[in-house]
């Protein structure tokens, strides 16, 4: 098999046998080749592999720096370029089919290639590299030289082809975006251009993207100024500003996924989304094409995601991953898709050949088939990959003709070890872990994670079967091992186990025992020579928590199967002083060891250091013990990485593999390397396994991570090396033989027994089932539902029913007495419940098992203690958390956060939380302040200058005092501002604004920051003021509940001496009022029950008893006191309020009968009816007195209350205004800050424009550099063009005279010959090629043109040749013709060439001159944009934004804009219209003194008017209320009925209260009555008496009336005339007053209006015009 191989130079190979590559079996995981029309490759680990479509053969070229990177080939030149995988990698380019280096590519890449890409035409080569450069180059790769190249970070590509119809364009594609790169040429010198894509959404519609740098669309906003970008607002002066977007103007595009070209040099783009996009080549703009949906559209698979994507003519093909291959038909921008193939993977690439004639199809798993196109379309699969990478691998002993491999789904792969074709495979579709072959019959073990072990029949290596399993355990089974002789094979597993079973198929494999090690078994070693009857195992294991390994070694008799009951115990253990085991133990880790075939030395891996030791054994040690084994012999490994150790067939090779992936073979005695072959590489961790042959001639190398299978055969093998190996083989060979075609006979039947036995164990099975009856016999043999039972279960299962069979009288006897003494402690315990207390013993102390009580209670303890502890944990964070709350909201607060509430009426008040000011805070104030002092002192001393100086040219003293008192009140003036200037109220809450500066003249950024601290201040003494208010309104309210107790206590005093029942109301205060209840919890809200330690119960109880105790000390015998209480009823005086409770004493002679008494007891009973009626007059009165002390206190909670309400009403409307002062000063801050806001985004955009222009400006020099660079080497490129064109010309009109000496006709034959050209012929292309290429022919390249030449040169023989001389010529003359017309040629073709540069250096000039130009216009336009950002800065400095305070009602307009545009409106010196507005003030302070009186007269009018109209409306509305009551259907008793909510219980009480009020009402109703009757009976005799009276005055009265008529009559006759004189008078003098009013008055208002027209005039006068310059 040919190969290709580079010989690293540092590497030294020994002298004599050496290993070589044979074949490598792999499958492609990177995209396939076609390297010409009819071979393919791939990568495959550390080698390609070629693979001939026709004759199906493979060649292989391996990488000697390790792992292959990246692949590409070229196929005009039949080239095959690839990358190692290294530190600083390179590429290397080898020639097919010779697999020689052609070139070596060294480039700066630091980690790896990513991708590389031939082009189409012309010898380059882009390479594209990851992290960290991300850096895209093109090479010249036949000089070895990268022509130029680009770096872009953070960019990763996942597809870059060129364009097969002009080699300057590459397309590189990544699940992001799309980037076309233009290549210019320029005599020798190469660029790179860049040009993104603009991908549709997602959707497949475009957005507009406006521009970043320049916005043209953002509004004018002529109020809160200039509307910058983004980027400036952002606050972004970089390069990322040119790119930044907000998160709202982000939207998700289209995800491409694969790109190809067109013949028309346009792009089709395939999307995840599942559209289809195509490029326009030219100016790289995108159009999404329409599918068209046919009548039958495919269910499921209407959306088709393209993984991979060829051309073709009419269309593209393309595959997803459901396994369909797509035929796309494209017409202009519409497609249709229909199915063209079905394949059974999920399809991962696509490639047409070079001729278009066949279609490779790549899977996923990395099958590949091919389609072939013609009148019969064929398709076949030429490359079936397996199900994963390769598992374990061994050769079917003995011939070793074959190989086997497994992956892990359980697929089993036969190999011919010659070619390395597959022979055969079959799935077992189980998860396996390892194979074994065996080496006495043709069959194969495979090991599984269930606990498995498959055996299979490899007689037929075209067909193996399966014929057997076992169910070990339930363990993953990890190592299988035959022994060399194939007598056992030994089983290891993840638990430590290592099972042995008959390897021979005639006892159908049957299962030995088991010897239990510890868990993790390294590796298992043999030693089975012919010689002897015995095989010696070694199992190596590690010890993690001692940082060593262990080894045990044991010995399997010959004789096992025959006495293997003997040998193992019930449950299937071998016995180890039967097997005789031994343990070893080495002081270091261990990764591998084997043990050598004298068995007296063991070979070790050191894991940590990179050593092979030996060990020596022991002659003499005991069973029992564990020995030490020192290093006897230590060797350099020069192999990095854990590795493994094996002996070869004859034991005298000690091959090792480590993670490097070299494999070296030893010499067993001196441990020196005498071959050694780098199949893997440790990018792929290396090997995995390593087999090597029964007659050596071949090793089976497996990786671990590359899926690589790499077979090696010797170079250079003879004499005392293979000698030995041949003749242990053939030995082994003779001693087999016989075993072996015994066995093979087995197999055949083998299947059919294992299915007997099978079927019977699952009846023995059964059968246990049922018949385990015994109830102990069920808890201990009872088994699962599953269908198979692993054998180590089964024997212990066998083992538990023997001792349960064998014990069983035992066991009811046990369980007899157990019961008895059960039923002995249950009639103990009904005993001890019936004792006393004292007697009774505790629950505990029935138990038996102490210990099981003792555990139990120590159980539940640490559950307790461990819930206690999550609990206390979860409440230490729940109490940090509130602790950082409270810090936070709470205490971090100066002035806590509160309310305030009225006591009748729904207001509620709250205060301002206000924080502490920092230090930081005050040091910056006091600055302001004191910066704010020095300029108010130095305004100050400057208008004392200017005072002084105009002092000096005033002629009158009062003139200067005028003009001081002026200067006075202007800056009084100044300095106490109104409030319609100052912008807030903050004056009504007597704050101090004198130091903030007039809004007019805030224009620097220092006089903001400074008036934002000033404003600040002023919110805090705001807040401070009104906090102290309410701090004054708290203590009211607390002064005000805490006399309402006190009168509260004696209201309770009286209604409990009046026995009323009624409530007494107490006042309390909120939790809102006091915040501070909140973070106190009271035990009341506890709901939990509270534990209580015993030490605390205990404690409690102490002292309560403690208490008792000195409370009856306290007590004692008061003989004193308990005679009070039985003589006076505990006083010595009766005090006034008792009254209502004395009682008198009846006498003891009213029990008797009335006809009984004496006179003394009737005298004594009046002198008892006297002493009740006064006790019940005194009663009353006191009853009286004690109502109206009653009521006094209410009426004066309630105005006291009502007080307190109305003042707190004060304070909210107090609060408001607060709150309103706060946000206008809090509105000018914002101003402010939006201001500075506003500034700092100019100041960005500024800076980011200066940044960009300086950019700018740099491209624009490096640009004009480009282009003079350019002009100047076109300019020398053109001369030489002319001069080469001169010499042309000279060489033409100098043929003449160079043959001047022969005949003229011979000079114009030869003249003719001279102009004449050979005819080339071109290569016919035959027409189905043609029809099939898409691409047609392709544009010429640098090997095309150098092969054209060489055939003109080739036809110029021809034309040179003597026999196309004219007759009569001189040869030599011909000779010389030949010659000079060879010199034309040569010359016209230089021509030619330099022609076609010339056009690409004007091309270039002319882009670049572009270029230039562009670049200037961007140059213009940041200029531009920095003059009118510059005007804007400065209309914002001056147009400031001023906060006034105007009065509702007091501006209204009916056009909002005019509150919003000025554009007449000018902003002036407030001193020139001060000025104006004293001398108005002065021309007209006359006037409106005279004009006061009349506006005092019409003010009085328009009052009378308005309060009439007020009474007016009053009335109506007193009106309207009074019949909105009377509608009013709505009752009390309905409203009461709705809102109370036990309205039942209310009416029945209700009903009782009436009832005892009727009662009460009839008997006082009774009393009534009769002292009625006796009224009446006295007012009778009064009325009797006045009747009488009034009869003698009726008399008098009649005689006064005539005397009174008669006086009036003369008083009328008399006065009536004078009255009416007197009337008439007034009222003509009233008249006449009225009418010189009204004449005064319109006078008067006609001056007013000749005043104001005057002051208006004024006032214009002194304005300055706004005209427009």
């Amino acid at each position: 098999m040919a190969q290709g191989r580079e010989r690293d130079e540092s590497h030294s190979v020994a002298i004599g046998a050496s290993l070589s590559v044979r074949w490598v079996q792999g499958f492609p995981k990177q995209n396939i080749h076609f390297v010409n029309d009819s071979t393919f490759c791939y990568p495959c680990g550390n080698f390609i592999i070629f693979i001939n479509i026709e004759t199906k053969k493979r060649t292989v070229l391996q990488c000697i720096n390790g792992i292959v990177g990246v692949m590409a080939t070229n196929i005009p030149y039949e080239v095959v370029a690839f990358s190692d995988r290294r530190l600083r990698p390179l590429i290397y380019i080898y020639n097919f089919p010779g697999l020689t280096r052609r070139t070596k590519l060294k480039g700066n890449v630091l980690l790896d290639y990513t991708l590389l890409s031939f082009s189409y035409c012309g010898t380059y080569l882009a390479s594209y590299s990851s992290l960290p450069e991300f850096e895209l180059a093109l090479w010249n790769w036949e000089l070895g030289v990268i022509l130029c190249k680009k770096s872009q970070p953070g960019v990763d590509v996942s597809q870059m082809t060129f364009n097969p119809m002009n080699w300057c364009q590459l397309c590189l594609s990544s699940p992001s975006a799309v980037t076309v790169w233009t290549i210019e040429r320029c005599n020798q010198e190469h660029y790179l251009k860049a040009k993104s894509v603009k991908l549709p959404m997602e959707d497949g519609s475009f957005f507009n993207e406006t521009d970043v740098i320049f916005p043209q669309s953002l509004p004018k906003d002529l109020i809160y100024g200039p509307v910058l970008p983004v980027s400036a607002i952002a606050g972004l002066v970089g390069e990322e500003a040119e790119t930044f977007r907000p998160k709202d103007d982000l939207y998700t595009l289209l995800h491409p996924t694969m790109h190809c070209w067109t013949p028309t040099s346009d792009l089709y783009i395939g999307c995840e989304e599942g559209h289809l996009l195509m490029i326009n080549g030219e100016n790289l703009k995108a159009t999404v094409l329409s599918k068209m949906e046919d009548g039958t559209p495919n269910i499921g698979r209407s959306h088709i995601s393209p993984v991979t994507m060829v051309y073709q003519k009419g269309g593209v093909l393309a595959s997803g991953i459901d396994g369909f291959v797509y035929s796309f038909l494209i017409k202009d921008t519409n497609y249709k898709v229909e199915d063209f193939l079905e394949i059974e993977e999920p399809v991962e690439h696509l490639i047409f050949s070079p001729s278009y004639k066949m279609l490779l199809i790549q899977t996923d798993k990395g099958s590949v088939y091919i389609y072939t196109f013609g009148e019969e379309p064929t398709f076949e699969k030429i490359l079936e990959a397996c199900d994963g990478k390769f598992q374990a691998t061994d050769f079917i002993t003995p011939r070793s003709e074959y190989c086997m491999t497994l992956t892990a789904s359980g697929e089993v792969c036969i190999w011919d070890i010659e070619d390395g074709l597959c022979a055969s495979r079959i799935y077992l579709k189980i998860p396996a872990t390892v194979l074994a072959c065996s080496p006495s019959s043709l069959s194969a073990a495979v090991g599984t994670k269930d606990g498995f072990v498959h055996f299979l029949d490899v007689r037929n290596v075209e067909s193996p079967q399966a014929v057997h399993k076992a169910f070990l355990s339930e363990s993953p089974v990890q190592h299988l091992l035959y022994d060399q002789r194939g007598m056992y094979l030994l089983v290891g597993t993840s638990e430590g186990y290592i099972f042995v079973i008959n390897a021979k198929p005639s006892s159908l494999f049957q299962i030995l025992g088991f010897i239990e090690i510890g868990k993790g078994i390294l590796q298992i070693s043999t030693v089975s020579l012919l010689e002897k009857d015995i095989v010696k195992v070694m199992v190596l294991y590690p010890l993690p928590d001692t940082g060593r390994s262990r080894l045990e070694i044991f010995t399997l008799p010959k004789i096992i199967p025959q006495v293997s009951a003997s040998f193992a115990d019930e449950r299937g253990r071998l016995r180890d002083e039967l097997i005789h085991k031994f343990v070893y133990e080495i002081e270091h880790t261990l990764s591998s060891a084997v043990l050598n075939f004298q068995s007296n030395r063991i070979y070790g891996f050191c894991n940590q250091v990179p050593y092979i030791c030996s060990y020596l054994l022991p002659e003499k040690q005991e069973h029992g013990g564990v020995c030490i084994l020192k290093p006897y012999q230590k060797v350099q490994s020069k192999q990095y990485g854990s590795g493994m150790l094996s002996l070869s067939p004859h034991g005298l090779w000690l091959i090792t593999i480590a993670k490097c992936g070299i494999l070296c073979v030893r010499d067993i005695h001196t441990l020196e390397v005498f071959a050694r072959c780098r199949s893997h590489s440790h990018q792929g961790h290396g090997i995995q396994s390593v087999r090597i042959s029964m007659d050596g001639q071949n090793i089976l190398v497996n990786g671990r991570n590359d899926s690589t299978l790499v077979n090696l055969r010797w170079r250079r093998f003879g004499g005392h090396l293979a000698n030995e190996i041949l003749e242990y083989n053939q030995q082994l060979l003779t001693f087999l033989t016989n075993i072996m075609d015994e066995e093979n006979d087995y197999l055949s039947i083998t299947q059919r027994d294992s299915l007997v036995l099978e079927s019977a164990s699952e009846h023995t099975i059964h059968e246990n089932r049922r018949s385990s009856t015994d109830s102990s016999q069920e808890e201990l043999v009872q088994v699962g539902n599953t269908e198979a039972i692993p054998w180590i279960q089964q024997k212990s299962q066998e083992a538990i029913k023997k001792e349960v069979k064998l014990f069983s009288n035992k066991r009811k006897e046990i369980k007899r007495k157990i019961k008895a003494l059960a039923k002995t402690v249950l009639d103990m315990m009904e005993e001890n419940e019936a004792v006393d207390n004292i007697a009774k013993l505790e629950q505990q102390e029935f138990g038996l098992d102490l210990e099981e009580l003792e555990r139990l209670h120590h159980k539940s303890e640490e559950e307790v203690a461990k819930i206690r502890k999550d609990v206390e944990m979860q409440n230490l964070a729940k109490r940090y958390l509130a602790e950082l709350i409270k810090e936070e909201c709470w205490n971090s607060m100066a002035v806590k956060g509160r309310a305030l509430k009225c006591f009748h009426i729904p207001y509620v008040v709250e205060n301002f939380p206000m924080k502490e000011r920092t230090d930081e805070e005050l040091k910056e104030l006091k600055r302001v302040v004191q910066q704010k002092k020095i300029e108010a002192e130095c305004l100050k001393l400057r208008k004392e200058i200017v005072e002084v100086q105009s002092a000096i040219t005033m002629v009158k003293k009062h003139h200067e005092e005028e003009d001081e008192e002026e200067e006075e009140d202007g800056t009084t003036k100044d300095t106490n501002l109104p409030n319609y200037l100052l912008g807030s109220l903050s004056t009504d809450f007597r704050v101090h604004t004198s130091l903030l500066s007039s809004q007019l003249e805030l224009h620097s950024r220092e006089e903001k920051i400074n008036q934002i601290i000033l404003l600040k201040d002023i919110i805090y003494k705001v807040k401070t003021t009104f906090n102290s208010e309410f701090d004054a309104a708290y203590k009211q309210k607390e002064f005000e509940i805490a006399r309402v107790k006190e009168k509260n206590v004696r209201i309770q005093e009286i209604i409990l001496d009046l026995e009323l029942e009624e409530s007494v109301w107490q006042p309390e205060f909120e939790d809102c009022e006091k915040p501070e209840r909140t973070l106190v919890v009271k035990s009341s809200e506890i709901t939990a029950h509270k534990h209580i330690n015993p030490w605390q119960k205990s404690k409690t109880e102490l002292l309560v008893a403690h208490e008792m105790e000195q409370s009856l000390l306290t007590r004692g015998s008061d003989a004193r006191r308990r005679a009070l209480m039985d003589m006076m009823g505990g006083v010595l005086e009766v005090k006034k309020e008792d009254i209502l409770r004395m009682v008198i004493p009846q006498p003891a002679f009213m029990a008797k009968p009335d006809a009984l008494w004496s006179e003394e007891e009737r005298k004594q009973f009046k002198e008892y009816e006297k002493k009740v009626k006064d006790l019940n007059e005194e009663r009353d009165k006191y009853r009286k007195s004690l109502e109206a002390e009653m009521k006094k206190l209410q009426n004066s909670i309630q105005e006291n209350t009502q007080n307190f309400d109305e003042h707190l009403k004060k304070l909210f409307e107090r609060r408001v205004k607060a709150e309103m002062v706060v946000n206008q000063e809090e509105l000018k801050i914002n101003n402010l800050v939006f201001s500075l806001l506003l500034d700092e985004e100019i100041s960005s955009r500024e800076t980011f424009l200066n940044n960009y222009l300086t950019r700018k400006q740099e491209e624009k020099s490096q640009t004009a550099e480009v282009v003079r660079k350019s002009r100047e080497d076109l300019d020398v490129y053109k001369e030489h063009y002319d001069n080469l064109l001169a010499e042309d010309k000279v060489l033409d009109r100098s043929f003449k005279k160079e043959f001047s000496e022969i005949p003229s006709h011979q000079v114009d034959i030869l003249y003719k010959l001279f102009k004449r050209r050979p005819r080339i012929h071109r290569q016919k292309v035959h027409a189905d090629t043609t029809s099939l290429v898409p691409f047609g022919e392709r544009p010429g390249s640098g090997k095309l043109n150098k092969d054209a030449f060489a055939q003109l040169m080739k036809a110029m023989d021809d034309l040179d040749n003597i026999n196309n001389m004219p007759e009569g010529l001189d040869p030599s003359v011909w000779e010389h013709f030949c010659v000079t017309r060879r010199a034309k040629v040569e010359n016209e073709q230089k021509v030619k060439q330099k022609a076609a540069g010339l056009m690409e250096m004007v091309a270039f000039l002319r882009r670049r001159t572009e270029d230039d130009e562009r670049v200037q216009q961007e140059i213009e336009k940041v200029l531009h944009e920095l003059v009118l950002l510059q005007e804007d800065k400065v209309k914002f400095q001056l147009n400031l934004t001023i906060q006034i305070l105007l009065k509702q009602g007091q501006v209204e307009l009916e056009n909002f804009q005019f509150l919003l545009e000025y554009p007449d409106a000018i902003l002036i010196n407030k001193n020139i219209i001060e000025d104006l507005n004293s001398v108005i003030r002065t021309q007209g302070q006359k006037k409106v003194a005279s004009m006061m009186e009349s506006k005092n007269v019409h003010k009085g009018i328009f009052q009378i008017e308005w309060e009439h109209k007020k009474m007016e409306m009053e009335m109506e509305d007193l009106n309207q209320k009074a019949w909105d009551i009377q509608m009013l259907f709505f009752s009390r008793d309905r409203q009461k009925f709705l809102n109370e909510p036990n309205y039942e219980t209310l009416i029945a009480i209700q009903i009782g209260i009436m009832e005892q009020t009727i009662a009460v009402l009839d008997k006082t109703h009774k009393k009534n009555v009769e002292n009625c009757k006796k009224l009446l009976k006295k007012l009778g005799r009064c009325s009797s008496q006045k009747d009488v009276a009034n009869y003698t005055l009726s008399c008098s009265l009649r005689e006064e009336l005539v005397a009174v008529s008669e006086r009036k009559d003369i008083c009328n006759a008399v006065g009536s005339k004078l009255t009416c004189e007197k009337i008439a008078k007034e009222r003509y003098e009233n008249m006449m007053q009225q009418q010189k009013l009204t004449k005064i008055s319109k006078e008067q208002a006609e001056q007013i209006s000749i005043l104001q027209a005057e002051v208006e005039r004024l006032r214009m006068k002194t304005f300055p015009a706004l005209v427009q310059m």
